[in-house]
């Protein structure tokens, strides 16, 4: 009879599932710069034909995604969506947490902070003001970026050149369904949520629910996230509640180190 002491000790790793695990940890290890077939076979040791399959594979869930600018891969927004029942448990950043919760309880509404990828946004936090009236989006909720009051406050603030290509989309969902889409409504909307640093949407998506958006911008005036607030408040008190979803996102980007970018923004959109 062997001696157990002297066996080594027993492994349960599936190799596949470790090879798909070192990948997503070398696209992690890059950051934002994308990493070419090559690259990603030099660091895990791998493969091309087994490392395109397990990228093909991680593809179709979202885990990664090809750059379509620079090419290579980048780890895809997917991943969002499987993190947000650990968000649901730990703390949020201390930077946003303690002004999503003092914004919730002075609207008396929903509050979410949500990030942008792509062509969709994910909601990371979430802030009830006003317990038991049901609206709620899970953590890792996804949408288009075009839809309801954050796709206004977006569409607001990207470069020209970008919105447009937005417009060219085939399905725009600004107030629900595409074919409610009105572009001279849209443009006069537009121009007052520059001018406000917010936007409104009046139960366009469902009837009686309405919503504030307000967006975070980057140290390059460009938006990354929003905050919403969502309830039902009337149409002069969402003028009350935008102002209070620009204070926070102020406090947000201040709070994050960065400059304060509205009065940047707004004049730059005002000589537009």
């Amino acid at each position: 009879m062997p001696d157990d002491n002297k066996l080594p000790p027993k492994t349960y790793k599936v190799p596949a599932v470790e090879q798909a695990i070192r990948v997503m940890l070398s696209l992690s290890d890059s950051g934002s710069n994308p990493m070419s077939l090559t690259d990603i076979c030099a660091a895990v040791g791998i493969h091309r034909s087994k490392a395109f399959s397990i990228l093909s594979t991680l593809n179709d869930y979202g885990f990664v995604k090809k750059n379509p600018n620079r090419g290579g891969y980048v780890l895809g927004p997917g991943l969002l969506t499987v993190t947000g029942k650990i968000l649901e448990t730990l703390s949020l950043p201390r930077i946003a947490e303690p002004v999503l919760y003092d914004l919730a309880k002075k609207a008396g509404a929903t509050v979410a902070l949500g990030v942008i990828s792509d062509d969709k946004t994910y909601i990371v936090a979430e802030y009830l003001g006003a317990p038991g009236i049901g609206i709620s989006s899970p953590i890792g909720y996804v949408t288009p970026i075009t839809y309801g009051a954050h796709g206004k406050v977006i569409a607001a603030f990207i470069p020209k050149t970008e919105l447009e290509e937005l417009l060219k989309k085939k399905d725009l969902y600004f107030y629900g369904q595409p074919d409610k889409f009105n572009k001279t409504r849209f443009q006069r909307e537009l121009a007052q949520c520059r001018r406000n640093g917010f936007a409104v949407e009046l139960g366009d998506i469902q009837k009686g629910m309405n919503a504030i958006a307000a967006p975070i911008l980057d140290q390059n005036d460009y938006p990354v996230g929003y905050i919403t607030i969502v309830g039902f408040f009337t149409e002069k008190e969402a003028q009350k509640l935008g102002l209070l979803a620009v204070d926070a996102v102020k406090k947000i980007s201040r709070e994050a180190g960065h400059l304060i970018f509205w009065q940047k923004a707004n004049h730059r959109n005002k000589l537009a």
